[in-house]
Order: C-alpha cells, then sequence, then structure tokens
C-alpha cells in the first residue's frame, strides 16, 4: 500500500509541475507570443546542458545508494553528505562553464542570466534523498506550495512581451526556492557523522556511469529545441516547446510508477529477492501500457483543435506536432518500466547506457535532415523514433531475463479498446466547436469507452487494481 500511496503522490505533484505551466501557458503564449516562448525554449535548452553537467548524475545514483543503506542510519547520513557536497563542487564547475559561455555567444545575455539561476537551483536539488527514502509526501507538499507561488507571481508581474525575463526569472527563481525548502526536513532523517573519513571521489566513478545515459537522454530531450532555434528558428522551437509540453504532462501520470519503483526495487534486489523484482516489473508493465495507451490515443484524438484553443491562433501548428508526438508516450512508458524499473536498481548499467545512447544517435542522426525539411514536425517524429529505438534495445537485452508473452499479454486488448475510443473522440473533435465543455465531454466520453471496454475484456489491470485498492 505503501507503493500506491508514494505513486499517488508523486504522480500527483508530477502533474502539478507540468499543470502549473499549462495553466500560464494559455496566458503567457499570448503576452509574449510564439517568439518570447521560442526564446524562452531555447535558452532554457541550453541552460539544461550545464544543469546536466553540474549534476554529474548524482540524482539516480543517489536515490539508489539511499535506497541501499536507509536501514542503517549513519551509513546513510554519511554518503548523503559525501553525495551532496560532491554535487556542489561539480555545480561550481557548471557555473564558471556557463560564464565562459556567456562571454563567447552574442544572443540572448539577458534571458540566459535568467535561467542560469536554474545552474544554481541544482546545486541544491536533494530530492534524491528523499525518494531513496520512499518520502514522497515532504517532496510534494513543501514544493507545490512554492509553485503555487510562481502562478500568483507570473499573473501579477507578466503584463507585456516585454516581461519575458521576468517571466523566466519567476520559473528560475522558484525552482531555487523549492529546492532549498526541503532542507529543514533533513533533520528528520540524518544523524551526526564524523568529516574526518569524508571520501567524495569515491561516488564519482558510479555517478558518472550514470551520467552517461542522461548525457544521452538529455541529448534528445532539449537537442530538438537547440536545433530548431539554431536551423528553423525559436519560432518553430516554440511551436515544439508547447506540443512537448502537453506530451509531457500526460507522460508524468506514467513515468511517476519510475520515481516511485526505483527505490522499492532496489531495496528488493539488495536483499537478494530476484523473484519480487521481475514481479514488480511484470505489474509495472502492464500498468503503464494500460494507462499510456489511451493516453497516448485519447491526445492524438483531441489534437486538432486543441492547440488553437489552450494556446491561441497564433499556435496552430502546434495541433499537428502533438498528433505526431503522441505516440513517444506509449514508447517512453515502456522504457522507463525497463530501463528506471529493472535495468537501473538492478545494478544493470550498461545496458541503459547503451539503450540511451542508441536514442540520442537516433535522434542526432535524423534531426538535421527531418528539421531541415519539415520543421518542428521533423523534430516531432525524430522524438518518436529515438524513443522507439531505446525501448527496442532494452526489450531486446532483457528478453532472456522475463517471460516477453507474460509481458504483453494484454496488450492486444489495451489496443482494442483505445482504438475504439480514439474514433469515436476523434469524429466528436472533428464534427463539433471546440470549447470546454466539449473537451470534458471528449475526455469523459474517452475514460467511460476505453474502461468498459477493459473491463468486457477482462484485462488483467482489472484483477491488479482490485488488489491495490483493498490490500
Amino acid at each position: 500500500m505503501k507503493v500506491v500511496k508514494n505513486y499517488l503522490y508523486n504522480a500527483g505533484y508530477q502533474i502539478f509541475l507540468l499543470i502549473v505551466p499549462l495553466i500560464t501557458t494559455p496566458y503567457i503564449a499570448r503576452v509574449i507570443g510564439p517568439s518570447g516562448v521560442g526564446i524562452n525554449a531555447y535558452t532554457n535548452s541550453i541552460i539544461q546542458y550545464f544543469v546536466l553537467f553540474g549534476s554529474i548524475g548524482i540524482n539516480m545514483y543517489g536515490n539508489r545508494e539511499i535506497a541501499f543503506f536507509r536501514d542503517n542510519p549513519k551509513k546513510m547520513s554519511q554518503i548523503f553528505w559525501e553525495i551532496e557536497l560532491l554535487r556542489i563542487l561539480a555545480i561550481v564547475l557548471a557555473e564558471t562553464a556557463f560564464f565562459i559561455f556567456l562571454n563567447w555567444t552574442k544572443q540572448y545575455h539577458v534571458y540566459l542570466l535568467m535561467q542560469s539561476l536554474l545552474i544554481t537551483a541544482a546545486a541544491f536539488d536533494i530530492s534524491w534523498f528523499f525518494m531513496g527514502l520512499e518520502d514522497f509526501r515532504t517532496t510534494v507538499l513543501r514544493n507545490t506550495i512554492v509553485k503555487v507561488a510562481s502562478v500568483i507571481l507570473i499573473f501579477t508581474f507578466v503584463k507585456t512581451a516585454q516581461d519575458l525575463a521576468v517571466y523566466i526569472l519567476i520559473i528560475s527563481g522558484s525552482q531555487l526556492l523549492g529546492n532549498l525548502s526541503l532542507w529543514p526536513f533533513l533533520r528528520r532523517h540524518l544523524v551526526k557523522v564524523s568529516w574526518h573519513g569524508f571520501d567524495l571521489l569515491q561516488h564519482l566513478r558510479p555517478a558518472l556511469v550514470l551520467f552517461i545515459p542522461q548525457i544521452a537522454t538529455q541529448i534528445y530531450l532539449v537537442l530538438n529545441k537547440t536545433m530548431l532555434g539554431k536551423i528553423t528558428g525559436v519560432t518553430a522551437a516554440g511551436f515544439f516547446d508547447n506540443s512537448d509540453k502537453i506530451i509531457k504532462m500526460v507522460l508524468a501520470v506514467v513515468t511517476a510508477t519510475g520515481t516511485v519503483m526505483l527505490p522499492r526495487v532496489a531495496h528488493t534486489f539488495a536483499q537478494g529477492d530476484k523473484a519480487q523484482v521481475n514481479r514488480y516489473l511484470y505489474s509495472s508493465f502492464d500498468f503503464v501500457t494500460a494507462a499510456s495507451v489511451p493516453m497516448f490515443l485519447g491526445l492524438a484524438a483531441i489534437a486538432p483543435k486543441f492547440a488553437v484553443w489552450f494556446f491561441g491562433a497564433k499556435f496552430a501548428a502546434t495541433n499537428t506536432l502533438i498528433m505526431l508526438e503522441a505516440p513517444a508516450i506509449l514508447m517512453i512508458a515502456w522504457s522507463n518500466v525497463l530501463g528506471m524499473q529493472y535495468l537501473m536498481p538492478t545494478n544493470r548499467n550498461r545496458d541503459f547506457t547503451v539503450s540511451v545512447t542508441i536514442g540520442a544517435i537516433v535522434n542526432l542522426i535524423l534531426n538535421v535532415p527531418l528539421i531541415m525539411f519539415w520543421g518542428a514536425a521533423g523534430a516531432s517524429v525524430s522524438t518518436v523514433f529515438s524513443e522507439a529505438s531505446v525501448t527496442g534495445y532494452q526489450l531486446f537485452v532483457v528478453r532472456h531475463d522475463i517471460k516477453m508473452r507474460q509481458l504483453f499479454a494484454d496488450l492486444w486488448k489495451y489496443i482494442l479498446a483505445g482504438l475504439v475510443m480514439f474514433v469515436v473522440v476523434l469524429w466528436l473533435n472533428i464534427n463539433h466547436p471546440f470549447n470546454i465543455m466539449w473537451l470534458l465531454l471528449e475526455v469523459g466520453s474517452g475514460v467511460i469507452i476505453y474502461v468498459a471496454l477493459v473491463f468486457v475484456l477482462r484485462a488483467k489491470i482489472i484483477k491488479q487494481a482490485k488488489q491495490l485498492l483493498f490490500s
């Protein structure tokens, strides 16, 4: 039951983190326009590289190490401080590299400076510690307050296109405050340790091993926006960024299982219970399949009229981008289970690294021609293929460890139910004027149709849900 509660906390928080910008995005899109949205997306994509190199794989590594040693408070406390100090040193180097870069580049200095608060914020991000403890409530409640405050500030101070820097400052500043707000809660879990026995460097190599896949992952998550800004222009980057936000909002419900299950599986694996690890894998994979199939098909069905209604007429191109990128939801859901819930917690770092590296290479190779010919649409197609390559490789490397037939046993049932739902929702979307009432009707109809068909087809997710709810 703790896993369910943690999932609900984390899923709710991840959705909230994405709903916050989605609440403000229609307003921001109309106030600062496609160019302003594009500048924000482009400069943020550049800053994310410095955040990435300053983080050196700490989030995944720290999460796993705390999960391994959480039954030993003294050892856990020492590991926390060693890892955190290592991260702070890495962030200092990343900040230095950023200011060298700032002197070299000639564009968007003010916006890059506002975005650079995200680099500083990364130094104080200790969410990995609480996730390793499976304490998601603390992270959720504290950061929710900060994010709500940021929404109020945006609507109060961002009034014209000239307020783009203010908007960026509010977003990056709230991230810093949210991270700092977690520090007082460390007193509940940490004990005093001797500083003389600290060995920061022992964590560097294993963190770097996990850092390599993060580099690859970041390439195909952020590189699209950077390349669109350089090849096609910041406006195209803005279109793609808004489409990507919608996809990530839907994904948050599914990928939250990875954050919750990584420490649980790592702890189980450390105890030598490999059979339970496999049971976790089958259950999680079935759950994310059951959830992601209707999400990607439902999103594609409402996409033809959604973006214009949500973002404004200037963002009409985003309709097509959402439809093109929607299949990535299923691919990412599967790779999240296989990678974050199986390969990572069972120390199969090499397989995980190769999988995301393949995705990055596929993305890089496809991006250049597809963006040159199709612009933002090309970036969306490239994203789907790169995510599919990651999932495909991960399935290949685990083929001897798990039963594929059991993994995909009910996939046809979810696909059938999802396609019937897609046809009905798409017909409603095309044949009726789009507004909030019709959106709710389309979503509600889709949910009812899908759930009813899953019941009729007797998919095993129904039995799993009953066990979780009544256990």
